[in-house]
């Protein structure tokens, strides 16, 4: 019997596996549209909510905040999003995804609940929905 190794048990080696084993697929998809990875997770993250501050999307998308100020201005040129000062303190910068910016992630938005799907057919339903309850209390 071998001994089992650190890493088999260890939670941030497991999430990270189990993150590769999810997007490196889905990767594809998104380049396949035109986008980087950090693009999608703009986007993805914009399309169903309201305007978001600058600090609290790098937040949402896992990146620093002064990449992701270079990335939505860049984003906004494009059409993408648009950018506005936030009523409630004009020093801030609101982020909100356009309808250009709708149309690019709408497709992919399906193709991720799909690929979700796809990759969560080895649980069953309870399974799923406890493993999102736990990765939620986990964030």
């Amino acid at each position: 019997m071998t001994a089992r190794r650190f890493v088999d048990g260890y939670l941030g080696y497991l999430l990270g596996q189990a993150n590769h084993a999810v997007y490196k697929d889905f990767d594809r998809e998104v380049r396949a549209a035109g986008l980087s990875s950090i693009e999608w997770r703009v986007l993805a993250t914009l399309h169903d909510s309201a305007p978001l501050a600058v600090s609290q999307l790098a937040l949402e998308v896992l990146s620093k905040q002064p990449t992701v100020t270079k990335l939505v201005q860049r984003m906004s040129e494009q059409g993408w999003v648009r950018l506005a000062a936030d009523p409630g303190d004009q020093r801030r910068t609101l982020v909100a995804i356009t309808a250009a910016g709708q149309a690019v992630v709408k497709p992919l938005i399906e193709k991720a609940k799909q690929h979700e799907a796809q990759t969560l057919r080895v649980l069953n339903a309870t399974e799923t929905v406890a493993l999102k309850k736990l990765l939620g209390k986990l964030v």
